[in-house]
């Protein structure tokens, strides 16, 4: 996890799209129940419905993404993500057009540092809940409005870059006694050696530490080590045959996509997203952010702020 900087002005030529994110794990068994559903909720059939149609609404969206990449490739290694003349950019393929199926509102500040989250009247009921959350920066507004929200929730923050989470937490004191902060870094491999600085954690790894099985809000924004940290993460979480679900140990994921450098190329960006898609990865929200683009005039958006969310699912009983 970099610090959140402005980086040289060749490579941090970015803006921001911000997008939601909806879990969904197909069994050849049947559909799941959702994880923030109602204990013999008479509503678990018709989310479930509905969310089989949205699903066949997702596959249609599949379809529609290879028809644009066979227009502007006609191959995904021809694809320039963000050409200089052309009626696209990169995020134009990777559009959210899974419907959440609860209430989506906005979570902390209007501007940098809010996220939309679905179902927040849902995890606000929770007795307990688990918040982690990857660069502090220095604003903790999201992560102050989950804990009012939701007064059984805590929340561990790390960032190497700061030493506390922002003063939203750290002046309420009901608040802090709910939020643990770490000056970690997240990645894709663990170095936490005493000669290692910053000390780099896998979120397996911290989940393990922590005694956590499952994450219900998961806020990562750590300067392109979400690409590392999600690919070990989703390798670790494989379905065990091909007719098991996919069961991500999370509730819902906040993320910012920095795609730039390598991480920007189309074909990279396609098969990372891909595999997050075959684990049960649904956006259902865009939300545009130009604040980078502001910062430096003239850049590509090559920067994704992407807020995300996932509901976990079981077997549909």
């Amino acid at each position: 996890m970099a610090p959140r900087t402005a980086r040289p002005l060749l490579l941090a030529v970015i803006g921001l799209v911000s997008l939601s994110i909806f879990f969904w794990a197909p069994s050849s068994f049947g559909y799941g129940t959702l994880y923030y559903r109602d204990p013999f909720s008479s509503r678990a059939a018709s989310l479930a419905a509905r969310l089989r149609e949205e699903e066949a609404r997702y596959a249609a969206t599949l379809k529609a993404r290879e028809g644009l990449i066979k227009k502007h490739g006609p191959s995904k290694e021809e694809i320039e993500s963000y050409p200089t003349t052309g009626s696209y950019t990169l995020w134009d393929f990777f559009i959210p057009s899974f419907q959440c199926p609860h209430h989506v509102e906005r979570i902390g500040v209007l501007g940098d540092g809010g996220k939309w989250v679905c179902g927040m009247e849902r995890i606000a009921k929770q007795e307990k809940c688990v918040i982690y959350s990857f660069g502090i920066n220095g604003e903790s507004s999201f992560e102050a409005a989950l804990l009012e929200r939701a007064p059984g929730c805590e929340v561990w923050g790390y960032d190497f870059t700061v030493d506390s989470f922002g003063p939203e937490i750290e002046k309420i004191p009901n608040l802090k006694e709910r939020a643990h902060f770490f000056p970690w870094a997240l990645g894709g491999r663990n170095a936490h050696g005493p000669e290692d600085s910053p000390k780099y954690y896998t979120l397996d790894a911290l989940m393990k530490l922590n005694g956590h099985a499952f994450i219900d809000v998961l806020k990562i924004d750590v300067e392109g080590a979400e690409f590392d940290t999600l690919t070990a993460f989703l390798a670790t979480h494989k379905p065990l045959s091909p007719f098991s679900s996919t069961t991500l140990p999370i509730g819902q994921l906040q993320i910012e996509l920095h795609a730039w450098d390598d991480y920007g190329k189309f074909d990279f960006f396609h098969d990372w997203w891909a595999a997050l898609e075959a684990a049960g990865l649904r956006p259902f929200w865009t939300e545009s952010n130009l604040v980078y683009v502001n910062y430096n005039a003239g850049g590509k958006p090559r920067l994704a702020e992407v807020r995300t969310l996932s509901l976990r699912f079981g077997k549909y009983n």
